[in-house]
């Protein structure tokens, strides 16, 4: 089901303003990460010889707060077998001058020289093995210098772009910081900087609602040969217009899925559940959940991804550290784990490691 925006639309930034899709004044806020909430519950990793990649987060600056390269490798001390990881843009270290279009190599520039001393380390996750930056695909093919530029800066770890899609004409539903313009998948213009992704080597990160995967699904048609990795479960929404309604989200957020598949190129990533978008109030609470509770909530939507897509096309994802303002990452990985603790070796390969590593061509970890 497409959605479609009748009357007067929201201003649309200009192409290269790198406000598309930024943490804007009076956009969506994300629940603040309290340290001391995340120590009523701390948990032993259970299963620590399992290997894992893990295949979405973030490392950032101010404004948004810092969640820099210790950091993260601190979150990760607490006994998993983390051995990659893949950094997804957020619109940290912008260039502040130039051509708008290269303002977004800064953060590649960042995150290239964190993973450069992260692999130096001795011990510890390769962190930001893989490299997905930002551009502003509207840009047509005036795009391609610029992601050549991100290949460069990159340092051979840089592996595509997300364009973040995530809309809904009611800001109530709304669970994405970011401020993109509406229908952005069908905009002739992001499609022809979409053209240029393969050619390069490229895939592409989707970030978009459960409203807008039909969109997806024409996108992914149209470039058949353009690697898709849609993020955080296909967005359900479960707040606001959604908060009451969830049989329904969740039988239009299967059948999406259901159709997505269809498109042997596009793969999707088990996480972000601990978004506030997903309605479970985990950061409501007086004290963080366990994993085992984690587990029995997130169950139902990690089985149906699988089940639809296959093991083979979907791999899990911290989305650190937004999903730490409703758990620790300990008990994160502990809860995936207890979700799949039944399901055949190969299986639990592909979703903790290989998937990851085939699709973001990471090699051996």
């Amino acid at each position: 089901m497409l959605i479609v925006w009748y009357g007067r639309r929201p201003p649309v930034p200009p192409i290269g303003d790198h406000t598309l899709n930024a943490h804007a004044a009076g956009a969506v806020q994300h629940p603040a990460v309290r340290p001391e909430w995340l120590a009523r519950n701390r948990e032993q990793a259970i299963e620590p010889d399992l290997p894992i990649i893990d295949a979405h987060h973030h490392l950032w600056g101010p404004p948004r707060g810092t969640y820099l390269l210790d950091d993260y490798i601190a979150d990760t001390a607490g006994g998993h077998d983390i051995r990659a990881t893949v950094f997804i843009e957020c619109k940290t270290h912008y260039r502040a001058d130039g051509d708008p279009l290269f303002h977004s190599l800064g953060e590649t520039e960042f995150v290239a020289d964190a993973a450069a001393r992260a692999a130096a380390r001795p011990a510890g996750p390769r962190v930001a093995k893989g490299i997905v930056g930002g551009a502003d695909l509207r840009a047509g093919a005036a795009i391609r210098p610029v992601l050549e530029a991100h290949i460069a800066a990159g340092a051979g770890r840089f592996r595509g772009i997300r364009n973040i899609a995530a809309w809904h004409p009611d800001p109530a539903a709304r669970g994405s910081i970011a401020t993109p313009p509406p229908m952005l998948m069908l905009d002739p213009a992001f499609r022809e900087g979409f053209a240029q992704l393969a050619p390069l080597g490229l895939r592409f990160d989707a970030w978009a609602y459960h409203t807008q995967l039909a969109e997806l699904r024409d996108l992914a048609d149209a470039f058949p040969g353009t690697p898709i990795v849609l993020n955080h479960v296909g967005g359900a929404i479960g707040i606001g217009p959604y908060a009451a309604r969830r049989r329904h989200v969740e039988e239009t957020w299967r059948d999406a899925l259901r159709s997505l598949a269809h498109c042997p190129n596009v793969h999707l990533k088990l996480g972000g559940l601990g978004m506030r978008l997903f309605g479970f109030g985990f950061h409501e609470g007086a004290a963080p959940p366990d994993s085992a509770r984690l587990a029995d909530a997130w169950r139902p939507w990690i089985e149906t991804c699988v089940e639809i897509f296959g093991a083979e096309r979907c791999m899990f994802e911290s989305n650190f550290p937004v999903d730490k303002a409703s758990c620790g990452y300990t008990e994160l990985w502990n809860a995936f784990k207890r979700i799949t603790a039944g399901w055949s070796a190969g299986e639990r390969a592909s979703l903790f490691h290989g998937s990851a590593a085939r699709f973001y061509a990471l090699g051996e970890t």
